[in-house]
């Protein structure tokens, strides 16, 4: 059975089919002709896959996210951090990366980071002597924290998919994401430096006092919303549906710059793009209870084991699979599909599995900046016209960093469990 499922799954894949129907064509193909299981549990599987109350979640991030994203949210952050930092050199870069982490805690979303700070950072950068090409690399991969730093939507699905607290997920990639960041503002300052890029003048207290207080409404969000979680309040799901009211409001009633003309344009994008998650993970568990079911991870986990002598080789092993993989397959549906795999393996090496979710969340955030299926590189040629393969070349400095960053986030589990173990176990 194992060969025939990775036949037919590598053949529909080269033939082009999206991996959600590669994914039931596979598990039905697999009860026909492998199994006595009528096939009518398919749907049965497609349902249950869906109804998990935590699930709701996704679409309200989604939904906060494209709000925001429209509205001038993301304008006012720019403004308050650029007004503390901006006089630094490279100021207003690190300005960008800091209105990308604060976002980031907001939206949830990768894509809408970019398109939020970017569509405002970039033109400025440009204006600013930054050149083209560092402008382009920097906010791209700056957006990509919008997966690391929570609330984050690959990690709601991660944690459905290997029944792992979101709580303990999301204060897990609290430190990573700012280490990433910190990597990529002390780049910065140093490519400023060896180029003399102008320094912003320095802002007075009473501009950073007046940003401060026009952001505030903003700036208030990220702490309602992992606050709440964190002191348990309100769940992970509830603190998506708070998200979502609080963004409306604030873009509404206290900013308004953003009319009620906006609301179905914004609630058709997000449900498209919330449905097409969902069609993928409910396909995706489907297979998951074929695998289960066959035991195939326990097969895997004996093979690995007999060949892998120690976990920190399977885990770099694991990283480049899923460097490899991000090349060719969306990596949220890689993730979905190979995780459940490891799952024995990961407990016959007792890795913990909240750390090896940061590691497969930081896989995602690499599968997005590397062509031919990169997201946030359509992402960043769609809002600024310029084409992948220029906004490819601008980003290839920063990957160095990004491998960097995976592999001390991989080797030194402390970085990513410290939050985790303190406060949540």
């Amino acid at each position: 059975m194992i060969a025939a499922i990775c036949i037919s799954f590598a053949g529909l894949l080269l033939a082009g089919m999206p991996i959600a129907v590669i994914l039931v064509i596979t598990t039905a193909m697999a009860l026909v002709f492998f199994t006595s299981t009528p096939l009518h549990i398919i749907p049965q599987q497609l349902f249950n896959a869906l109804d998990k109350f935590v699930l709701l979640a996704v679409p309200f991030f989604i939904l906060a996210g494209a709000i925001m994203t429209r509205g001038s949210i993301a304008k006012r952050l720019v403004a308050f951090v650029n007004a503390l930092v901006g006089w630094f050199p490279g100021g207003l870069a690190m300005a960008g990366i800091l209105a990308c982490i604060f976002f980031a805690a907001i939206s949830g979303s990768s894509p809408a980071t970019v398109v939020a700070i970017g569509s405002v950072m970039i033109p400025a950068l440009i204006k600013g002597g930054y050149g083209e090409r560092f402008s382009l690399g920097l906010i791209t991969v700056s957006g990509s924290l919008g997966i690391v730093i929570p609330p984050s939507i690959p990690m709601i699905l991660y944690c459905l998919v290997m029944n792992v607290s979101v709580a303990e997920m999301f204060m897990a990639g609290v430190l990573p994401g700012l280490l990433i960041g910190g990597c990529l503002m002390a780049h910065t300052y140093v490519v400023a430096k060896k180029h003399d890029w102008r320094i912003e003048t320095r802002a007075s207290l009473s501009e950073v006092v007046r940003t401060a207080k026009e952001g505030s409404w903003a700036l208030f969000l990220p702490f309602l919303v992992l606050g709440g979680i964190y002191s348990g309040i309100f769940t992970p799901t509830e603190a998506a549906a708070v998200s979502v009211v609080y963004a409306l409001a604030v873009e509404m009633f206290i900013y308004r710059e953003f009319g009620f003309r906006e609301i179905t344009p914004i609630c058709r994008e997000a449900a498209v793009l919330s449905a097409c998650l969902l069609f993928i993970l409910s396909c995706a568990m489907t297979f998951i209870w074929l695998l289960t079911a066959e035991q195939i991870p326990q097969q895997l986990a004996d093979v690995i084991i007999r060949h892998i002598s120690n976990p920190w080789m399977f885990l770099l092993t694991v990283n480049i699979l899923f460097l490899i993989l991000g090349c060719f397959v969306d990596d949220v549906s890689a993730m979905l599909i190979l995780a459940p795999l490891f799952l024995e393996t990961l407990n016959r090496y007792q890795i913990d599995l909240v750390h090896f979710g940061v590691v497969m969340v930081l896989n995602i955030q690499l599968g997005m900046l590397t062509p031919p299926f990169g997201l946030n590189l359509f992402v960043s040629s769609g809002i600024t016209g310029k084409p992948l393969m220029t906004i490819a070349r601008g980003v290839a400095p920063f990957l160095a960093i990004m491998l960097l960053c995976l592999l001390v986030i991989t080797y030194v589990p402390w970085i990513s469990l410290v939050l985790p173990d303190l406060f949540l176990r």
